[in-house]
């Protein structure tokens, strides 16, 4: 049988790979995109989108109880955890469907199977048919990465879980452990813990959220712990006992051991590129842990052959994948004036209570940088909008070059700050300084006005604080 000939072929339908496929498919290209799972990939099915859906459940139970603050009633109140995980499910199948139809709608070629590279621009696809042949010029490599599991603490589905355990739980946990504190981490630490879980989480850096900056994972933290969270930084889990529906870990904080019972671990220890079995060494493809090494415009040093997403690096972040697919799409189609994408500039969102942003350089790395800064704050409680929402707690902080009045960095923590940090991203995109930012007339009243007033603040302008 003839091999199948395509202008693009990219393999992995997450979003990386199947936004890569609709530029491409959009600039003309005869596209070809291989899955071997779920179309959407990890983001839609088992990452961003139904994790989304589970914290708007939590969020809503939060709030019920918060009835009488708003001078409302509500008795009996409950959950039933079947129903949120099914309605979590529900709306990962929609959009998994969706990008199936987004395929079809742009004469997408789709092959459901394992890739493997079997020389410069050919891809040998497994199927439940057999071996299927492909051929193209070009071909994207956006298989995504896969939950880190460390040895030892590695996941039963039963007792220790990944997120994908987390997201169709066997149970409600009782006393639960989260190994973590990066975004997925906290992000489940405080669904579950919302839920009535006693919730503990290790990390073993210095603080919770480790990229954030200082301030607002300071911020972050208490929060947390006022809603009954035991965070342990500077923290290591060494070992699990497993017995019959308890874990004990062995916790070592400051090189002191103390053993802990729990009925419930989540391991959130980071990710591992999915690069195995793709035929790339045999390409000379470097790869270091795990992940392929590209240049800014994600191209591999082997002609034809991109990477991009999860399997290029950090930071791993969906939003970043889909940049990265279409500025690949428009190289393969000869576009001239395609930018790369720059990593300082993408923005990292944490859907825990409060919510968390941020993009660009915190303070400590402006200075280490060799910044001279500017620093603005202004907290929720000086702003009308969030005291009339009953959400009085967040912050929001700026950090400017004093030289040039340039944005290098925005951090927030509170409600809604997924939504507003984008307002910041755009002006780290349109290198605004300071004076744009000061000029901007922000509409009242809206949380978006302390994005003003941290600006103000950081040259000693603020009005309402």
């Amino acid at each position: 049988m003839a091999a199948k000939s395509f202008d693009m072929i990219v393999i992995g339908a997450g979003p990386g790979g199947y936004v890569a496929a609709i530029r491409g498919a959009q600039l003309g290209l005869n596209v070809g995109i291989v899955e071997r799972e779920h179309m959407g990939g990890i983001c839609l099915n088992w990452g961003c989108i139904p994790t989304k859906a589970m914290l708007r459940s939590s969020e809503v139970f939060h709030l019920m109880h918060r009835a009488k603050d708003f001078g409302l009633k509500a008795d009996g109140i409950d959950y039933d955890l079947n129903a949120v995980v099914d309605r979590s499910r529900g709306v990962a199948k929609q959009l998994s469907s969706g990008v199936s139809h987004l395929m079809k709608k742009n004469k997408i070629t789709t092959i459901m199977g394992e890739a493997k590279l079997t020389g410069k621009g050919k891809v040998s696809v497994t199927t439940d048919k057999g071996a299927e042949e492909l051929t193209a010029k070009n071909i994207i490599i956006a298989t995504g990465a896969r939950a880190r599991e460390l040895p030892g603490l590695e996941a039963d589905g039963d007792l220790v879980w990944t997120y994908k355990h987390a997201l169709k739980p066997p149970r409600m946990p009782k006393k639960l452990l989260v190994i973590g504190s990066g975004a997925i981490g906290i992000e489940f630490a405080s669904f579950y813990n919302t839920l009535g879980a006693d919730t503990t989480v290790v990390e073993v850096m210095d603080r919770v959220l480790p990229v954030e900056d200082a301030e607002i994972s300071a911020f972050a933290k208490k929060s947390f712990e006022k809603q009954g969270m035991k965070i342990m930084e500077k923290s290591m889990v060494k070992q699990l006992d497993r017995a019959k529906g308890k874990v004990t870990a062995h916790i070592e904080t400051g090189g002191k051991p103390e053993k802990i019972e729990f009925d419930t671990v989540i391991s959130a220890v980071g990710i591992v590129g999915n690069v195995e079995n793709l035929g790339l060494e045999e390409l000379g493809v470097k790869i270091d842990r795990t992940h392929v090494v590209v240049d800014e415009y994600c191209r591999t040093g082997v002609e034809g052959l991109y990477a991009i997403g999860d399997i290029a690096g950090a930071p791993w972040l969906a939003h970043k994948a889909s940049h990265e697919g279409v500025m690949v799409a428009e190289l393969i189609a000869g576009k001239n004036d395609v930018h790369p994408v720059r990593p300082e500039s993408i923005a990292g969102c944490t859907y825990c209570h409060p919510q968390v942003a941020s993009v660009g350089y915190t303070e400590a790395a402006a200075k280490e940088k060799g910044y001279k800064v500017k620093v603005g704050r202004f907290p929720f409680i000086g702003n009308g909008k969030a005291i009339a929402l009953g959400e009085p707690e967040g912050m929001v902080k700026t950090v400017f070059d004093e030289k040039t009045g340039e944005l290098l960095g925005a951090h927030m923590v509170g409600a809604e700050v997924t939504e507003l940090i984008q307002g910041y991203v755009v002006g780290r995109t349109l290198e605004t300084t300071e004076e744009d930012l000061m000029n901007t007339v922000f509409p009242h009243p809206t949380l978006s006005e302390m994005m003003h007033e941290s600006v103000l603040d950081a040259y000693g302008r603020a009005i309402h604080f």
